[in-house]
């Protein structure tokens, strides 16, 4: 793990179905997200995680990249894409996530069922530690230690998502 995170560091886990959004985070180092659809509990999260879907080939359905969070603003979607004024949604609020450099995740967190995930919100350590989607679940403090120590034991309780 990077020293720089502790292991509850917020993690924001979100959905890139286009090769064109991989494209932008990877080479513009940014990520949008509407502000009406923005889970509020990672609002300002340090760090972005991305779940990629079947456009993906032999990297879809799994979480395999992540960036450092640098700053969220509000900005308009035309602001971001330009070429596409004609939008229906030209005119609404989205959050520019700046981001640092993709880095690939040590090993990908795979989905081992169909599921349609929008957010995650997980931790740093869960992210590091992850082998499926269903490990980054949480919830509070109690279950946080319930999870723990049944992940000492061997054990991992399925989540729900």
């Amino acid at each position: 793990m990077r020293d720089e995170f502790g292991p509850y560091t917020t993690v924001l886990v979100a959905i890139i179905n286009k090769q064109r959004d991989f494209a932008i985070a990877r080479d513009e180092h940014w990520y949008r997200i509407p502000v009406k659809r923005a889970p509020t509990r990672a609002l300002n999260a340090p760090i972005l995680a991305f779940y990629q879907t079947k456009v993906f080939g032999p990297e879809a359905w799994a979480i395999n990249y992540w960036a450092e969070a640098w700053k969220w603003e509000i900005v308009k979607r035309i602001e971001l894409l330009p070429q596409e004024a004609l939008h229906p949604r030209a005119q609404e609020d989205y959050y520019r996530i700046r981001l640092g450099e993709l880095e690939r995740l040590p090993h990908p967190i795979v989905s081992r069922k169909w599921r349609r995930i929008t957010f995650i919100i997980t931790t740093w350590e869960r992210l590091m530690r992850a082998r499926e989607v269903k490990e980054l679940l949480h919830g509070d403090i109690w279950e946080e230690r319930l999870y723990r120590a049944l992940r000492k034991m061997g054990i991992v309780a399925e989540g729900r998502v």
